[in-house]
């Protein structure tokens, strides 16, 4: 006996990756993340790729994933994908100590985060020029 299969909470066009414990503040990460939101895959890949932020390559790389996904495994059309979502959010914060003067110390948190990015197939939809013409 085993566990009934879990339905897919994703709608048939589309997919998703995710990435845990990224060792970057949740904040930073979602100043990269905005960036892309709703931006067709291909101009998002190239915003990533010339992005001076350091997590710009993992977050790159997390949408080539999702991209991977989609193409291989629920065949969609990869020139027709857009980000839909870029969610971030918060995993462990490690705290560590700084030593200061007098006997002190101070406390020094190492934040870290998860990042689910999910790319969906747009309907190709006809200029209203021609919609009207018909």
């Amino acid at each position: 006996m085993s566990k009934p299969k879990h339905p897919r909470g994703l709608a048939e066009t589309e997919a998703q990756a995710v990435t845990w414990n990224i060792r970057v503040s949740p904040r930073k990460l979602n100043l990269v993340a905005a960036m892309i939101r709703g931006k067709p895959a291909q101009i998002a890949v190239a915003q990533l790729t010339f992005s001076k932020r350091r997590i710009a390559g993992t977050v790159k790389k997390t949408l080539e994933s999702a991209i991977a996904n989609a193409e291989n495994n629920h065949s969609l059309d990869v020139d027709r994908l857009v980000v839909s979502k870029a969610e971030v959010g918060r995993a462990q914060v490690m705290k560590r100590f700084h030593a200061r003067g007098r006997g002190r110390a101070s406390r020094i948190e190492k934040w870290f985060s998860h990042l689910k990015i999910v790319v969906a197939e747009q309907t190709v939809q006809a200029p209203a020029a021609e919609q009207e013409a018909a």
